[in-house]
Order: structure tokens, then sequence, then C-alpha cells
């Protein structure tokens, strides 16, 4: 995929399309969102071969005793506190393959952690400017300070987060009911570079709340982190930590979507998100980045109903629910999930998917325009 977008974006160039100018405008609008997201991503790897991620989920199964429906409440809390600090791609490439590891380990059905993972990855995104691409690209447009966005968003965050547990509950609510045993307690390779890399995470949140650039402040971290394992673990140092196919896809994306604003594509949104008020569009939103993915949805969406962000958030963050690739957390996670042996029902994901993510947008665009 990462492929196509970055040939598909240089055509746009190339053929004149999109002119050199706009090409440009378009790269200096997003390079904070770039260095975010490799900044990020390296903080995250980072923090993965220190083995943070495996102290945490260790931790938890044996907090939760043997008793299974604890240890998912644990997972849903370590999932929904890594998208919200991390970003939802960080809980896709990095929890994912933790939950599952150890619903093997301690012998459990993965099914309820593997959706737990990628439905709390999208849906838990709503509320730092950091906990999602989509939002990081809105800071500018909103005209709220990080602490206002956050008092906005903070109810529909809940709900969301409320609406998707409880889905999850139910429909796998058999697999969640046993016990099992509880695993030796294990240690961290490095405990000090694990108190490094929590010390960081935990200064990510106020540091972004006092208003400080995102992009700045995670590359600090990220930097912190390096240096920390520089002098600790030296080999897990090397280029492949840095995400370029994620960096060429979202630039070939934006290129694209940018390149079809004025030959049609404006006009379509536009008439579909119409005047109906917040649901039309957040509906239009939602369906653009089932179809589209969410990133182009948004920039798309932006340029047409640009007093309406809040609610063109809640349907690019919240409703990429349905098709696999409505958002790049779900095709990461996917890709994790194949890696480790677990056989998605793509068949199950889709019509979960379609019956969850419209009380889902309703409830939470409720709770939004309270």
């Amino acid at each position: 995929m990462w492929l196509v977008a970055t040939v598909a974006g240089a055509l746009t160039v190339l053929t004149g399309v999109l002119s050199g100018d706009d090409a440009v405008a378009v790269t200096r609008r997003l390079a904070p969102v770039l260095l975010f997201l490799i900044a990020a991503t390296v903080l995250a790897e980072l923090a993965d071969r220190a083995g943070a991620f495996d102290l945490a989920a260790d931790r938890a199964a044996r907090l939760a005793r043997g008793r299974t429906p604890v240890l998912f409440a644990l997972v849903v809390l370590l999932a929904t506190a890594t998208t919200i600090v991390l970003s939802l791609d960080t809980t896709a490439v990095l929890i994912t393959p933790v939950v599952l590891a150890m619903a093997k380990r301690l012998k459990l059905d993965p099914l309820p952690f593997a959706f737990a993972a990628v439905w709390l990855a999208n849906t838990a995104s709503l509320l730092l400017p950091v906990s999602n691409l989509t939002n990081l690209l809105a800071v500018g447009r909103l005209g709220l300070s990080p602490a206002e966005t956050i008092a906005r968003t903070a109810l529909p965050s809940a709900v969301a987060v409320l609406v998707t547990v409880t889905a999850l509950a139910l429909w796998h609510r058999r697999s969640l009911a046993g016990r099992y045993d509880v695993p030796e307690r294990s240690r961290p390779r490095d405990p000090a570079l694990v108190a490094v890399v929590a010390v960081v995470c935990v200064a990510l949140v106020p540091a972004v709340l006092l208003g400080a650039p995102v992009a700045a402040v995670f590359g600090v971290g990220a930097a912190v982190v390096g240096v920390a394992t520089l002098l600790r673990n030296r080999s897990a140092l090397r280029l492949g930590l840095v995400p370029w196919r994620l960096v060429l896809l979202v630039e070939g994306l934006f290129l694209v979507v940018t390149a079809a604003g004025p030959h049609g594509l404006d006009h379509l949104l536009a008439t579909a998100a119409g005047d109906g008020g917040p649901a039309r569009t957040v509906a239009t939103a939602a369906v653009g980045a089932n179809l589209a993915n969410n990133l182009p949805a948004y920039l798309s969406l932006e340029r047409v109903v640009p007093h309406d962000l809040l609610d063109v958030l809640i349907g690019v963050d919240l409703g990429p629910l349905i098709l696999p690739w409505a958002s790049l957390a779900t095709l990461l996670w996917a890709e994790r999930c194949r890696a480790a042996g677990v056989m998605i029902p793509w068949r199950s994901f889709v019509l979960r998917g379609a019956l969850l993510t419209p009380p889902l947008l309703l409830l939470s665009t409720l709770a939004l325009h309270l």
C-alpha cells in the first residue's frame, strides 16, 4: 500500500495535476505530523526493546490473579492509555503482539484481546492531539488551546471507550468468563532503562497539556530514550527504527487527496455533508474514512466543513471500524495478527464493526454537543 501511495503521489506532481508550489505547501503543512510520526514510532520501538510493554503485560497477568475478566479489563486500560499517550499506531504495532503472546502463554482465546487492541486503537484516539494523526492535523485549525480541546473531547472520548468495551464484553463473554494459571513473576532485562522509558512516557502528557509543540515534545522524549538506549543497549539502535514506509504512505496519500480536491472530490464531500448538522457531518466523515482511509478523509473534509472539525474528528477517529484499510492502525494490526499466527475472521470483523459504529458515533456525537 505504501508503494502505491508513493507512486500515485509522485505522479500527481510529475504530471502537473498538482503544482510544485501546492506540493511544497502540503509537505510543509504535513512536516510536524511526519516528525511526530517518526519520533513516536522510534520512542515506542525503543520502549518495546527495553521490555516496557512485556513487563506491563506480565504485571497485568499477575495483578489479575487468574481472573480472565479482570485481566481483560487491565488490557483495556493498557490499550486505552497507550493509544491516548503514544497514538493508535503504537497500540496496533506494539500492544497487539504483546497481548496475543500473553493470551497464548496463558492458553486463552486470543480474539477478545486482538479485537480490544484494534478497536481501542481507533476509538480511544480522540482525546489528545498525539492520539491520532488526524487530531494533530486539526490542532492549528480548531482555534482552541490543547486544554480547551481536551475539555471538549473528554466526554465523547469516555463514551466511545465505554461503548467499545461494552460491545467487546458482550460479544466475547464466554471466552472471558474463565480463569488461567498465574505465571511466574518476571523481571525487566534492564530495570534502569525501563525506568527511563516510564519517566519519559509519563512526562509527555503534561508537556502537551502545557502547550508545547507536540512534535518537539516527542522528539525530545525519543532523544532521551535513545541516549539511554545507546548507553545501556547499543545493539537496539538501528536505522530500521525509522518508519520510512509510513512516512511515504502518509505523504503520498496527502498529495493525491490535495490533487483530487479541485477535480470533483471537494464538491462531492460538500454535497454529502450538506447542512444537515453534526450527525450528517460525522456520518460523511466515517463513510469517507472507511472507503478511502481516515487521513485523506480528514484532509478533504477540512476544506469543505472547516467550522465543524470536532464532528469531522469523531467521524474519522472513531468511525474506521468496518473495512480493514479504513485506518493505518488496522492495517498494521492485521499484519501483527498474521505474524502471530492468529487468523482474523474478516466477515465477522466487518459485520461487528458495522453493528458497533452507528451507536458509537451517535452516542459520542451527543456527548460532544451536550
